[in-house]
């Protein structure tokens, strides 16, 4: 019994993330046939994907009361309802409008379950499995990515794939939605009464100690007092824990994790990548890569714990940050700028091929709007007509462009290594069960928030500051990242959530 609720838990978790992932990826990819079929101006590019943002917006206003008053399970039984909605209003769309509906249903649908999903799996799970648990939904999420551009590359010279890319993220969400019907709708307090009245005290692996199940119960009772103001109050030090959730989602963006990963297919194109097929082979090696560090962070959630991996996961993707920036004078190509129809569809195949990160779908239709000031990898790898990796490279460039691409890899690792998973680990432990919910939804806003910041002002910073220092900038941000988290962030591995509540309680 207790391995059959462990093993619902993760499949609830893995999937959760899948589905996140999946949506948030395949519209590079439909969006190019959108373009051709429904004949998208720039501006309405903008609007298609700019609609799961909306959404998402929405729901992390909302989210939170929604989670904390119908329960999380419920929560995330009603994303699944609207994931498959959502689905199926894009399958059927004939106008733009109808796609806009259904995207900004699927993003909401998705910000609910993302937040949802974080919460109820930290409070179904004992202290040494939840971090491993809820890092895999980050996990699930790099899957989902990775199946995103394999069904973007597959349906592609489809007739209409773009309705197969939407609708094949029914299958994930209906197999999670029968899932989570076999988990129990309360926190692990409830779990653990009903198993030792029916005689199964192992059902899940927690502490034996009932004096901890009493404070459970006495936590769950007094955090029905919290209002949504409570977190800005010093009062059980909720002031400060506000600050450590939003430090970790802004120094998360403004250390320009969205944004170096968009800039991925330049990088590749300085890098003397030639054609399709080795772009292709880049992007994809750049996901594996994101997935098997995600991997390696799940597993040492638990073992090397959550400050350790951040500060050292930060420090990393600051070098690397550093390198790219002091490299890249002597190595990245100008950009030009140029919008229409054609310069859309061509422009927008770097992110189909080599976009990794969620928040880069935002940025096709920001880029063609803006008047795509980022070269087109994919129209000039046409016009070289190269087949190698690198063409026509003196030896000390191809050296400079290799460290670069290291650095690449490096960043993209320690990114999913430590901010990626660990960010929202660290937020659905740090705040009392009774306000979890709307706090979790408070920070997820300042991180769409700042997404949208970051992303929408990277190419004005380009323009005003270059590429390079741009990179540099955000090394330096990636410094006061890891200063803040050295100095705020405590140590939450093996604790239970009522102990991280108590300990946290304290003013330092």
């Amino acid at each position: 019994m207790g391995n059959s609720v462990l093993a619902l838990s993760s499949v609830v978790s893995m999937l959760g993330g899948l589905v996140f992932g999946y949506e948030l990826a395949i519209i590079s990819g439909a969006l190019l046939q959108l373009q051709s079929e429904f004949h998208l101006s720039c501006f309405q590019q903008e609007a298609v994907v700019s609609a799961l943002l909306i959404g998402a917006l929405l729901a992390s206003v909302i989210g939170g009361f929604l989670i904390d008053r119908h329960g999380r399970r419920n929560s995330i039984l009603f994303s699944n309802l609207l994931v498959l909605g959502g689905s199926l209003i894009l399958v059927i769309s004939g106008s733009v409008f109808v796609l806009v509906v259904g995207r900004i249903t699927v993003g909401f649908a998705m910000s609910i379950s993302s937040m949802s999903c974080c919460i109820f799996v930290s409070e179904m799970v004992s202290p040494k499995q939840r971090g491993v648990l809820v890092t895999l939904y980050e996990a699930g999420i790099t899957v989902g990515i990775l199946i995103a551009y394999a069904m973007n590359y597959l349906f592609s010279e489809v007739r209409e794939g773009w309705k197969y890319m939407f609708g094949l993220a029914i299958a994930p969400a209906l197999v999670q939605f029968i899932s989570i019907l076999f988990l129990p709708s309360t926190s692990v307090t409830y779990v653990k009464e009903t198993c030792e009245s029916q005689g199964h005290i192992g059902l899940i692996q927690l502490t034996s100690v009932t004096e901890e199940e009493d404070d459970v119960v006495k936590s769950q009772r007094a955090d029905e007092q919290y209002s949504v103001l409570a977190l800005f109050q010093t009062k059980d030090n909720m002031r400060t824990r506000t600050f450590i959730g939003l430090g970790l989602v802004l120094f998360q963006q403004f250390t320009g994790q969205p944004n170096v990963l968009f800039y991925a297919s330049t990088i590749f194109q300085s890098a003397g990548f030639e054609g399709d097929t080795s772009a292709l082979l880049a992007s994809v090696g750049l996901g594996v890569v994101k997935v098997i560090a995600t991997l390696i962070s799940m597993v040492s959630a638990d073992r090397v714990g959550r400050r350790r991996l951040l500060i050292f996961g930060c420090v990393i993707m600051t070098t690397s940050l550093f390198v790219i920036g002091l490299l890249g004078k002597h190595s990245l190509h100008d950009s030009r700028r140029h919008c229409g129809a054609d310069a859309s569809i061509t422009n927008s195949t770097p992110l189909a091929q080599n976009g990794i990160d969620p928040i880069e779908e935002r940025i096709i239709s920001h880029s063609a709007s803006a008047g795509q000031r980022l070269g087109s990898f994919a129209n000039e790898s046409a016009v070289s007509g190269s087949s190698g990796i690198f063409a026509n490279q003196p030896a000390g460039h191809d050296i400079v462009n290799w460290i670069i691409l290291i650095s690449m890899m490096a960043y993209v690792s320690a990114y999913s290594i430590g901010f990626g998973p660990m960010t929202w680990l660290i937020l659905s432990e740090i705040f009392p069960a009774g306000l979890r919910g709307r706090a979790f939804a408070f920070a997820n806003c300042f991180n769409w928030a700042a997404n949208l910041l970051v992303t929408f002002t990277f190419l004005n910073i380009i323009d005003a500051l270059g590429l390079p220092w741009t990179f540099m900038l955000y090394g330096i941000n990636g410094v006061a990242a890891v200063v803040f988290i050295y100095f705020m962030l405590p140590e939450t591995k093996g604790k239970s959530l009522e102990e991280i509540d108590r300990d946290l309680s304290v003013k330092r």
